[in-house]
């Protein structure tokens, strides 16, 4: 008796040493970084420099794949369901504490996902062709007063980030316009270049270069404070709009039950990148104030942020859908 028992303690002893082995030898192959909005946007931007920082670090491809649609939740339901091995990362903004007080979800953002990072924020900019006339806030809220509802914005989607900017402008205001929404930051920046709109609502990422070209005027930032290349763009607060602050945040995401070693892991490179000056730099550029916070101050945000967009939704009538 006593040789089987230690026969079955030696076997036992085998499996967690295998077990263990297996779990040191991650990441064995690639890993997959979902961004659940189209190529080109501020979102994907930000996926692909972390997926080009991570490979070296990691000794694997980092590989991103978009998965746009339904204002991310395409993208966030697939990365919910994603088998939790450290192999499929999620890449996204706000929109995950957004969406669920918006439309109905597959996904909890609590319970599905597992906090890495937090990266940083990016400041929305409302904006419009020098043609339309508009040349700041004040033209915008007479024009839209004379015109209820005849003015158009576009947006990367219905509950995203960029229509709640505007919607918390229409409340403060006492003003009504249409909403025109569009399958992220790409397309609805196009739309503003393109008139199809008469503003747009967009992560102010990538657009300084139009807006330096005058090719586009911004309105407004959504902001606490100055933007560093749009000194002369006010923000809310000093375009006479108060208690509007709405930024476009950015977080890397797991699926629920990732084991600890590996969410340490990703979160302690995620924090080494994110102190490089140049990384810090093509951030900047790209529109986002790099700002690290790890798994628990990531959870932490989430479960105060959650409650405050569901008021936010709530007040301005945004419908679930």
């Amino acid at each position: 008796m006593i040789a089987v028992r230690t026969l079955l303690a030696a076997f036992a002893m085998v499996a967690v040493l295998a077990a263990s082995d297996a779990r040191a030898e991650w990441p064995e192959h690639t890993i997959t970084i979902i961004v659940p909005f189209p190529p080109g946007g501020p979102n994907d931007l930000l996926g692909r420099l972390l997926a080009a920082e991570l490979a070296p670090k990691l000794g694997q491809s980092v590989i991103v794949e978009n998965r746009p649609g339904a204002v991310g939740n395409i993208g966030l339901t697939v990365g919910a369901r994603a088998k939790p091995d450290g192999y499929t990362l999620v890449c996204v903004t706000g929109v995950v504490e957004i969406n669920p007080s918006v439309t109905k979800t597959a996904y909890d953002p609590l319970k599905d996902f597992a906090p890495i990072a937090y990266l940083g924020a990016a400041p929305n900019a409302l904006i419009t062709r020098p043609a339309s006339g508009i040349k700041n806030v004040a033209d915008l809220i007479a024009k839209a007063k004379a015109n209820p509802g005849k003015l158009t914005y576009a947006t990367a989607g219905v509950g995203s980030v960029s229509q709640l900017a505007v919607e918390l402008l229409k409340l403060r205001a006492g003003i009504q316009m249409t909403h025109v929404p569009f399958a992220g930051a790409a397309p609805s920046l196009q739309a503003a270049l393109a008139g199809t709109t008469d503003i747009a609502s967009v992560s102010i990422a990538n657009l300084v270069s139009f807006i330096q070209a005058g090719q586009l005027i911004a309105l407004v930032q959504t902001g606490a404070e100055k933007w560093h290349d749009l000194p002369n763009v006010p923000t809310m607060a000093e375009a006479g709009i108060p208690n509007a602050v709405v930024e476009t945040s950015q977080a890397l995401l797991a699926p629920a039950g990732t084991p600890d070693a590996i969410v340490k892991r990703l979160a302690d490179e995620t924090r080494v990148i994110l102190q490089k000056p140049d990384v810090k730099e093509k951030m900047l550029k790209a529109g986002f104030q790099v700002k690290y916070e790890g798994p628990e101050a990531l959870h932490a945000r989430m479960v105060r942020e959650i409650p405050v967009w569901k008021e936010i939704v709530d007040r301005a009538g945004v419908k679930k859908k």
